[in-house]
């Protein structure tokens, strides 16, 4: 609802009030004035636009600002700059944008030339119409709302300000999911017709922008309901075609949806766990919380990072899908190719090195875990070697792993099934704590040392020696040099059993 009451009866929000008959003045002043102060500098017509009016009249945090120009947004960024002591940098050459930041400035300003040459022609030419509403920085503040933004704002819809905007931009046909997931909404069903229209267009843009959307979809605190809107509009699909195949693409008997269907049910339960993780792991859930919520890469922590994961992991199955002769329906190898197309994805939209490698990783080893259900009671060296595979992202994989379980709830599967499945997860969590808060193992013997008694070259084997030793450190077989360098010379006689490995100067892999 907007403030004070307001809400729309017969199109005329934009000059009705509520609550002690209060004026929009007064409204605007309460709500807007903290952002119009700071911009008091500015020595030309400017109106505070877009987001930032939307957000300041539904009582939301306020970190960028949006102002459309009458003239030269260079100077009067340079303007704002001097009198904040902030700095600034063009944002796009091609619409002549600069931003404003630093200083005293609690948020950040973005400059822009009106485009059309007025205002009305600048606010026509938006995406949505909750968008398309403008205040004065100087005249007497009032709110210009000239497509019935106000009335939308007020039911919580998202419709457009007319049909071409999402061609003339196809990152709004993300947009729209977005600001519906925000404002708690839904999307006018003309938009949404218009979007379903258009979605196949979604590439027209640069990747980066499209990434750039994408992540902040999923740092919203309902992401789900977003990417199920992305859905709904048929934008997910053409985003990654993929999951388009995935649509109606049935499994097996222990599944009750389709790929597509069992993928958005994963995606909204990782989400739940990463926002309260307690009614799964249990003792353990301030741990997962504290994992997930470090920084990993491009402004998402590791648990929204996660979700990206999520919505990608099984999108190797469509390519394969194969029926056994008995009817048995499979997906051999779908984690293998799911961890390449969903790193070929992310560099399509130009994501950083850091969150290709997260996402392929957890694409790849998002299995493993419920291999272990059907090995209990398990080691501690199947857990180590678990923890070792899926490092360094362990907590990350065994909360998918267990959002993975808990969407797989077909004909066959039996709840003691899905018990065991989060029993595994708490107890390799719990192993997981235990190894972290027993802090970095001391490197018994250097690489050089072992080298040397061993009479080998270093090289790549080294390296697997030295995991190894760490495997039976952390299993409790090896604590000091002595019996680190026993150990060393035991697996160099067992993998060098064969003429190739000793021309190599290699071990082959040890079974220790």
């Amino acid at each position: 609802m907007l403030p004070y009451g307001i809400a729309p009866t017969d199109g005329t929000a934009s000059r009705r009030f509520a609550a002690g008959r209060r004026s929009w003045t007064v409204i605007v002043r309460e709500l807007l004035g903290p952002l119009l102060a700071p911009l008091a500098p500015l020595d030309r017509p400017a109106w505070l636009v877009g987001g930032c009016v939307r957000d300041a009249l539904t009582r939301r945090a306020i970190t960028d600002v949006d102002i459309a120009i009458d003239g030269d947004a260079e100077a009067a960024a340079r303007v704002l700059a001097k009198a904040h002591g902030a700095g600034r940098f063009q944002l796009s050459p091609e619409f002549g944008a600069w931003r404003v930041q630093g200083g005293p400035l609690r948020f950040t300003v973005d400059l822009t030339p009106l485009q059309g040459g007025s205002i009305a022609a600048d606010l026509r030419g938006r995406d949505f119409t909750i968008n398309a509403l403008a205040v004065p920085v100087h005249a007497e503040p009032e709110i210009i709302d000239l497509h019935g933004g106000l009335d939308d704002l007020a039911a919580r819809r998202v419709r457009l300000v007319r049909p071409g905007a999402f061609l003339a931009d196809p990152v709004r046909l993300l947009r729209a999911a977005r600001i519906q997931a925000e404002i708690g909404g839904s999307i006018d069903g003309e938009t949404v017709r218009q979007a379903r229209y258009d979605a196949q267009r979604v590439w027209d843009v640069a990747g980066e922008r499209l990434g750039e959307e994408l992540r902040r979809i999923l740092r919203l605190s309902d992401a789900a309901s977003a990417v199920e809107s992305l859905d709904e509009l048929r934008v997910l699909g053409a985003l990654v075609p993929a999951l388009d195949q995935a649509r109606g693409l049935s499994q097996n008997p222990y599944h009750h949806r389709d790929v597509l269907g069992h993928t958005l049910e994963v995606f909204r339960g990782a989400q739940q766990l990463t926002a309260d993780p307690e009614p799964v792991f249990r003792g353990s859930a301030e741990r997962v919380l504290t994992a997930l919520a470090e920084p990993l890469a491009e402004d998402l922590n590791r648990g929204q990072a996660l979700l990206f994961a999520a919505l990608l992991h099984d999108i190797g199955k469509p390519a394969t899908r194969a029926v056994q002769a008995n009817g048995r329906v499979t997906f051999m190898g779908h984690d293998r190719l799911g961890a390449d197309m969903s790193h070929a994805m992310l560099l399509r939209l130009r994501a950083s090195n850091r969150l290709r490698e997260f996402v392929a990783h957890c694409v790849r080893q998002h299995l493993p875990l419920g291999f272990l259900v059907h090995r209990q009671p398990l080691s501690q060296r199947q857990i180590v070697r678990y923890l070792r595979l899926t490092a360094p992202a362990e907590v990350e994989l065994i909360v998918l792993s267990a959002a993975d379980r808990l969407a797989t709830r077909g004909p066959r599967t039996r709840q003691s099934a899905i018990d065991r499945h989060l029993d595994v997860a708490r107890q390799v969590l719990r192993a997981h704590g235990a190894i972290a808060d027993r802090g970095p193992l001391d490197q018994l013997v250097s690489g050089d040392a072992l080298a040397g008694r061993l009479g080998r070259a270093p090289g790549p084997w080294l390296g697997e020696l030295l995991e190894a030793i760490r495997e039976e450190q952390l299993v409790g077989r090896v604590n000091t040099e002595d019996r680190a360098i026993a150990f060393a010379e035991r697996w160099a006689l067992r993998g060098s059993d064969s003429p190739a490995a000793r021309a190599a100067g290699r071990p082959r892999k040890p079974l220790v």
